[in-house]
């Protein structure tokens, strides 16, 4: 009983409509998973996803965090549904694709002119030589095999190969996903020009990623700047980064940028955001001060611009109001009430309350995001294995037998695919082997 449910169960699985319907639901949820922010915050799903009114009339951050569409890709549904895939695939591949070649390899002959009927291509031709036309086959790349006044060729068996290469290449892709999902994480950290960090703020990680994770080794930003184009929009950013050992030795040194990354040890530190960490400056003759500034929303279009309060007396009492709009160089100061005093660039100076402030420059800081996945060189194999198994896989598997009775013979064929160009070659290969068609035969 039990042998017959695992037979059955099996089958189920190698069953084409039960595969296209898996991956018809992974398609599905990987779209949502596109769709729908990954890794955000509570506060975020809240904010763009609320109860009321719910996005299609029931898409709220709750059914959002209950199901896990928030982390899709980590999901225990979600892999499961690749591994019944992966298990599909498998049953197939073994059930049917195998068994297939297996069948494909087998050859054997025709031993009487009726059996030529059943092939949907066939012919009888008077005076033909079985021996010219073995030669002609081996000449169009077929595999003839030959014994008396029976013959059999056949091409193209890398054609029944290619499927199993298919499923072999998208085991791999599922492998490597899987392996990705629980092996790999996803981390973003801030970090001002001039410091050095391990990585901490974990958003994403698979439940074996502790491994992974950087322990023995930091990395230092030297430096972080923006180009700007002469319209002052951002061109691009670049951060200085330098990976060092346990002991503060410098290993590696890149500039990344957007596209460019640094990749260290499986862990790669992509550009991907920018942020305004500080302002330096002086008071009179103090040594260099530092203070932090705090992302605002400017009244007009709603651009981001920076801002701090720096205070001009001791006691705290009186103070100005810093805001820059960028990396440039630009300070706009206002006093108490709220009116712009001046504009400066960087080192430049201005009286106030008594004192001389002068504006050293803006520490910004890069925004990244570090990535680890192990299942990223398994993913690439498949898709390279994967195209190879498709062009494969186009490849015709064509069959031909051949039967010599007195001065008659008797010539067949078949093939997977391309029946058209088969029949041309079949037509061909009489022409070319000089045999004669009998006047009331031709190929049918």
């Amino acid at each position: 009983m039990q042998q017959i449910w695992r037979h059955q169960f099996v089958s189920l699985l190698a069953n084409l409509k039960v595969a296209i319907a898996l991956l018809l639901l992974i398609a599905l949820f990987s779209i949502s998973g596109t769709v729908i922010e990954q890794g955000q915050t509570l506060d975020f799903y809240k904010e763009n996803y609320p109860e009321h009114p719910a996005l299609f009339g029931f898409l709220s951050f709750k059914v959002i965090l209950a199901i896990g569409l928030n982390h899709v890709y980590g999901s225990w549904w979600f892999l499961t549904l690749l591994i019944l895939f992966g298990s599909s695939l498998t049953a197939c591949t073994f059930n049917r694709q195998l068994p297939i070649l297996k069948a494909s390899k087998r050859w054997f002959y025709y031993t009487k002119p009726q059996s030529f009927a059943k092939l949907p291509l066939a012919t009888e031709i008077s005076n033909g030589n079985l021996q010219q036309l073995a030669d002609c086959l081996k000449a169009r790349n077929y595999h003839v095999f030959q014994e008396g006044d029976r013959l059999y060729g056949r091409k193209g068996l890398i054609g029944r190969v290619g499927p199993i290469i298919v499923h072999a290449s998208m085991l791999l892709i599922l492998i490597g996903s899987i392996w990705g999902s629980l092996t790999g994480f996803i981390a973003q950290e801030m970090v001002p020009s001039g410091n050095t960090f391990q990585v901490n703020n974990i958003t994403e990680a698979g439940i074996w990623s502790a491994s992974r994770v950087p322990k023995d080794w930091s990395v230092r930003v030297n430096r972080f700047w923006i180009d700007y184009t002469p319209k002052g929009n951002i061109d691009q950013f670049y951060s200085d980064l330098s990976v060092l050992d346990r002991d503060g030795h410098e290993v590696d040194r890149q500039t990344i940028h957007v596209n460019k990354p640094l990749k260290y040890k499986g862990v790669t530190f992509y550009q991907a955001n920018w942020d305004i960490a500080a302002v330096r400056f002086t008071l009179n003759n103090s040594p260099i001060l530092q203070l932090p500034v705090r992302k605002l929303e400017s009244t007009t279009g709603g651009r981001q611009v920076w801002g701090t309060w720096i205070p001009t007396k001791p006691d705290l009492s009186a103070g100005i109001t810093l805001i820059t709009p960028d990396l440039q160089g630009t300070f706009l100061i206002y006093d108490e009430a709220g009116n712009l005093l001046t504009t400066l660039r960087t080192n430049g100076q201005m009286e106030v309350n008594g004192i001389t402030l002068t504006l050293k420059e803006a520490i910004g800081s890069t925004g990244l995001q570090i990535k680890a996945d192990p299942g990223i060189p398994i993913v690439y194999a498949g898709f390279g294995l994967l195209m190879a198994g498709v062009i494969m896989s186009y490849v015709s598997h064509s069959q031909v037998w051949a039967l010599q009775v007195g001065d008659r013979l008797y010539l067949g064929g078949k093939t997977n695919r391309a029946q058209v160009s088969f029949e041309s070659e079949l037509i061909d290969l009489v022409t070319d082997s000089n045999l004669h068609l009998h006047t009331d035969c031709a190929i049918s």
